[in-house]
């Protein structure tokens, strides 16, 4: 497999070439190139069936961060959220790993959620007493 970058940063066009990066080391290298500034996703290829994809995308919140914080995040979630486990992976305090997430925690929007599924039951006793139709007992459901 080959990848090829092309950015253009402040009107420079930048090519690189590299076999077989890991996806961590393809962001980690992304960012350096970028240097913090804003990306805007021009083309998105979908490599098994070759379709390609062309608009303005914005980048997923969590890949706006920066690779460290990426690398964190990962981290987190391989120790399934243990603060103990990241306390020994970084050799760094109860505190520290604390204040670390809430600070990527701030960067990143808070997902607007719909109401809980769980009125489900609440629904099907509407339907059953006639107070909303089928049609609309199951866009509710949806």
């Amino acid at each position: 497999m080959f990848n090829l970058i092309l950015l253009t940063i402040h009107g420079s066009l930048i090519k690189e070439q590299d076999e077989e990066h890991r996806v961590a080391n393809d962001w980690q290298e992304l960012t350096r190139l970028t240097q913090g500034e804003e990306i805007l996703v021009e083309r998105v290829k979908l490599v098994r069936t070759d379709i390609s994809i062309e608009g303005e995308f914005e980048l997923p919140p969590l890949a706006q961060i920066t690779s460290e914080d990426q690398i964190f995040v990962m981290a987190f979630i391989k120790a399934n959220g243990s603060i103990k486990e990241m306390e020994k992976v970084f050799g760094i305090s109860y505190p520290t790993v604390k204040n670390r997430l809430k600070r990527i925690a701030d960067q990143l929007p808070l997902t607007e959620s719909g109401p809980l599924q769980s009125n489900n039951s609440e629904i099907l006793d509407q339907l059953a007493s006639g107070e909303l139709s089928a049609e609309e007992a199951i866009r509710r459901m949806s």
